[in-house]
């Protein structure tokens, strides 16, 4: 039987996964291999029901800069007890290629490791997806997809910067990001917003809504100051995974919640509940601002790649043939900016909760600091005097005290 390969992708989607399949499939294609795609990610991998797509040389090619999958995604994650070799052997599968992020390497992982103490030891290399990247890559590699998810995400940001010049308003806008702060901080600093707001710079400060609010407002009353009267403020969600659930409750807006009692967040636009915050806030203070909330989630995953992205992608998808060759399994594929290929071992960067470590921003790199110390606007002790005129309490608003960065 023909040895073949198998590509899956998990998670959620971003630009540049069919890049990736492509890459992947027209060099094994070129070595001899079949290359079987499988659609819904992991659901259905050991149900006896999988749904396949035999990938050839035609199909690769015309999926190149589309963006999207064309190997349908799901967010399943098997247990251990789940597992069964029947569709590896079925096909002679050699190796398995998972495109996604934590959760599909680790699950990658875990099946790898069952093929092998079940006598039917495959290679499984893993290629980083996600527009967040908080995979924890050498060298500040990025993960795919972050880069055309920024472009994009600035394209919308400096319109909306726009407009809060033209119309003399405020905007709150919500950026994705899981835990981490990095894809609101790319599109802040590049758009020169006054205010970024991430789980990140609460090292020293307790991660709450109001001192959420309270940074906006700081920046806001800095403008007013300088005789600004519009402005944008982004906000990671990563802010909500480090909010308990009765943090999150406690900010009045009406949630709807899973069987566990958990409020279901993505029913909600993040956007939204900072906004309707913020102008309960500013009514409370007696400052007249309008401000509007804009969500940058959904639209930023299924962009057609960025030319950095195709080309990255093209580089992850031939190093998994590299790394394939060499025997290497349970890694993943990393390219630095000379174009060399690597390893990086999932055993490596595996936390004891069995999940890939979380990369999150360094704030203390120097070019982070750069932004929140150079470009952002914000009242400083020096501004409380002028900002009385604005507010008879400025010392609450001061971004250092907030932050407890003093």
């Amino acid at each position: 039987m023909q040895e073949s390969i198998l590509i899956l992708a998990a998670g959620g989607p971003a630009p540049g996964i069919n890049t990736v399949i492509s890459s992947v499939s027209k060099i094994f294609l070129k070595s001899g291999y079949k290359v079987i795609g499988l659609h819904d990610g992991y659901k259905n991998l050991f149900t006896g029901k999988a749904s396949t797509v035999d990938i050839d040389f035609e199909l690769a090619d015309t999926i190149l800069t589309r963006g999207g999958s064309v190997l349908r995604m799901s967010r399943y994650k098997p247990k251990d007890d789940e597992f069964k070799t029947d569709f590896f052997v079925n096909n002679n599968v050699k190796l398995l290629v998972t495109i996604g992020g934590d959760d599909t390497a680790s699950t990658a992982n875990r099946i790898s490791n069952f093929l092998t103490k079940n006598n039917f030891p495959i290679q499984n290399i893993h290629v980083p997806k996600t527009i967040d990247n908080d995979l924890p890559l050498p060298d500040g590699q990025p993960t795919f997809g972050y880069q055309s998810a920024t472009e994009e995400g600035v394209r919308i940001t400096k319109t909306v910067y726009e407009d809060a010049k033209t119309s003399a308003n405020w905007f709150v806008i919500s950026a994705m990001g899981r835990e981490a702060g990095h894809l609101a901080f790319s599109i802040g600093a590049s758009c020169h917003l006054p205010m970024i707001v991430m789980p990140e710079m609460f090292n020293k400060a307790e991660l709450n809504f109001d001192n959420i609010i309270r940074l906006i407002i700081s920046a806001i009353l800095k403008r007013k100051i300088l005789g600004i009267n519009y402005g944008a403020a982004i906000v990671s969600e990563g802010i909500f995974h480090f909010m308990s659930d009765d943090v999150i409750k406690s900010s009045g807006i009406q949630f709807t919640y899973d069987a566990h009692g958990h409020p279901e967040l993505g029913n909600v636009s993040k956007a939204h509940i900072y906004n309707v915050l913020l102008q309960n806030k500013l009514k409370e203070l007696g400052l007249d601002i309008k401000c509007r909330p804009v969500e940058l989630g959904y639209e930023l995953r299924c962009l057609p790649p960025a030319a950095f992205d195709l080309q990255y992608c093209t580089q992850l998808g031939t190093g998994v043939k590299k790394l394939f060759d060499q025997g290497l399994t349970g890694c993943v594929v990393t390219v630095n900016n000379k174009g060399e290929i690597a390893p990086l071992f999932l055993k490596d960067v595996t936390g004891e909760n069995g999940k890939v470590k979380t990369r999150l921003v360094n704030i203390e790199d120097p070019k982070t600091k750069m932004v929140l110390e150079d470009n952002l606007q914000y009242l400083t002790k020096d501004d409380i005097e002028a900002a009385k005129q604005y507010v008879k309490n400025p010392e609450e608003f001061v971004f250092s005290t907030i932050l407890g960065w003093e």
